[in-house]
């Protein structure tokens, strides 16, 4: 599924023209206290466009995770702000935050996620079921998002009759449901070898493209790197920019 060719690299601030989707300012997350305070994250700034897929790179422990939590509202900043599609997440009360999580943000995490005992159409159904959508409408949505990632012919297969490239597409499917402004995905390919993760990510990239959606994709894979539009670089919690591997 190679639709588009990458857009250029580039660890400065973006240039895509239309709304920004994601703004995070002097962001930082602290844990513990005293003389055991660990700096997850420090001091992060950056903003990304309307469809634009943002790769966020750095080793384990670099702080990627905790920064994805940040910004879909699963954790809050010591300090910083965070908006999404102009709402404030650092702001926001526990209900707005489970509206942001089921509407405006779809996540996509490493180890998949999948209900086992449902099949592929089920787990991809979870969230319009939750969002109260009508049955009819709720089955050809479904219907319609396995076909887009592919995966048409395996709706009544449960998990563990599905690969882990057939698994992380249906976990993409259940994050484009309700049909989120922003995508979130946490090592999407950690647990595929290198020609399905190439894949998973080609499909992320062209659904940014074909939706107009922004992506922001944490990975280590430095394989990856040039499937996206720009790339930002972790260490020890803070931003790295501009990016030495890019130079």
């Amino acid at each position: 599924m190679n639709f588009f060719q990458p857009g250029s690299r580039d660890a400065s601030a973006p240039t895509f023209n239309g709304s920004l989707i994601v703004q995070v300012e002097g962001v930082s997350r602290d844990y513990g206290s005293g003389g055991r305070v660990v700096h997850a994250v420090r001091d992060v700034s950056f903003t990304a466009g309307k469809g634009e897929l943002v790769a966020i790179r750095g080793r384990s422990g670099a702080g990627k995770t905790t920064l994805l939590n940040l910004i879909g509202g699963l954790d809050r900043p010591t300090s910083g702000t965070v908006h999404v599609a102009g709402h404030d997440v650092t702001a926001a009360g526990e209900q707005e935050l489970l509206l942001l999580r089921r509407g405006t943000i779809g996540f996509v995490f490493q180890s998949f996620g999948l209900i086992p005992i449902l099949s592929a159409a089920e787990n991809v159904g979870v969230p319009l079921r939750l969002a109260k959508v009508p049955p009819a409408e709720r089955e050809e949505r479904v219907a319609m998002l396995l076909e887009m990632v592919g995966l048409g012919a395996h709706a009544a297969q449960r998990p563990y009759e599905l690969s882990g490239g057939q698994q992380q597409r249906v976990a993409v499917a259940r994050a484009l449901a309700n049909d989120p402004q922003l995508l979130i995905a946490d090592e999407p390919t950690g647990q595929l070898d290198s020609e399905t993760g190439r894949s998973i990510m080609d499909l992320l990239r062209a659904l940014v493209r074909a939706r107009g959606m922004t992506a922001l994709v944490a990975t280590h894979d430095a394989s990856l790197i040039d499937m996206a539009d720009r790339v930002l670089m972790l260490r020890d919690g803070a931003l790295a920019s501009p990016d030495p591997a890019l130079a």
